[in-house]
């Protein structure tokens, strides 16, 4: 090594002391695949380690001896000089994020910059580049993953209300199964107990279909019973209970409704039946249903008494020839 007359080592150039000051800062990046970049005051690169020069796409002779309005675009190399600027202005290290576009790629770098004086008493501007490609591609494939995690985790509990509703509806009419009806039935006479309130109870039966109806088959009372469960789902509220109790029979349940009421509404789910024109195969087929209408507490105090009395009103409109509303006898106590 060459020595000074008075035996010391002599100063090197700021490029010299660049280009050694970026290959240690380079060696201990490199340990976490990071790339490395001295410049001098004016923003020329002393120092570009492989792995920038890798991730810029460029050659050493492309960078080295350049400033940053050299390399970069002009909006670039603006936002980069000013970290620089900041960088020597401050103390302490800098970090900063810097994202563009270069040769057709997206870059998104998180640098480190730190002013170091040299011997000479110049600083010039060690910068560690780290990579943040890699990093935000995991995060939006696990951001995608998580996306498509609760997507499949919503599609499976619409599917499972799906199937949990299917088990509770009969698939011709729509309507409840009668075992569902039979629970909102206890649950609805429990809670008109305990609040003494009162609500109906209807049984509705199709009346015997007409010659064109039976002339048309199975697929036409189908058809029918398709279109009743329509009348019924439109024509009653929310809070109420409509099913299907066996092939040809219905029965709702209007809650908080007094007989008067109930026999009001009834009255006009018949008309609506007895109106209602179903095409099947190009036909149009008619309809018409008896409905027996009954009332807690009024009619009768338990819920058998209630369901015999209701099928004692609807056995009254059959027997009067179909397609009309009967009300169950009012039960009248004898004085206490």
């Amino acid at each position: 090594m060459d020595v000074t007359a008075n035996g010391a080592a002599p100063a090197l150039a700021p490029e010299q002391l660049g280009a050694a000051l970026g290959a240690a800062a380079g060696a201990l990046a490199r340990q976490r695949g990071e790339g490395v970049a001295v410049q001098d005051v004016g923003g020329r690169y002393l120092h570009a380690s492989p792995e920038l020069l890798r991730w810029l796409d460029c050659s050493a002779a492309q960078v080295l001896g350049r400033s940053d309005a050299e390399v970069f675009e002009p909006s670039v190399a603006a936002t980069l000089r000013t970290a620089m600027a900041t960088a020597l202005a401050q103390p302490g290290p800098l970090a900063s994020e810097h994202r563009f576009e270069r040769g057709g790629r997206k870059h998104d770098f998180a640098v480190w910059r730190a002013a170091v004086t040299v011997p000479s008493g110049r600083p010039v501007v060690v910068s560690v580049w780290c990579d943040l490609g890699p990093t935000r591609e995991r995060e939006q494939q696990l951001r995608r993953a998580l996306e498509q995690i609760e997507h499949q985790q919503r599609a499976h509990d619409v599917l499972r209300r799906e199937l949990a509703e299917q088990t509770r509806r009969d698939p011709a009419s729509g309507l409840f199964t009668r075992a569902h009806f039979d629970d909102q039935l206890r649950r609805e006479v429990d809670l008109s107990t305990r609040e003494h309130r009162e609500f109906a109870l209807v049984l509705i039966e199709i009346d015997p279909p007409p010659p064109v109806v039976q002339a048309a088959g199975a697929s036409a009372e189908q058809a029918i019973l398709a279109a009743t469960g329509r009348v019924l789902r439109s024509g009653t509220r929310a809070m109420d209970a409509s099913c299907r109790i066996d092939e040809r029979r219905f029965a709702v349940l209007l809650s908080g409704v007094g007989l008067a009421t109930a026999h009001s509404r009834m009255e006009g789910l018949r008309r609506r039946c007895a109106t209602e024109i179903v095409v099947h195969e190009g036909q149009p087929l008619s309809f018409s249903a008896a409905m027996g209408v009954a009332s807690f507490p009024h009619t009768a105090q338990t819920q058998p008494a209630l369901v015999a009395a209701c099928e004692a009103a609807l056995a009254e409109a059959r027997r009067r020839g179909g397609n009309q509303v009967t009300l169950a006898a009012i039960r009248l106590d004898p004085p206490g």
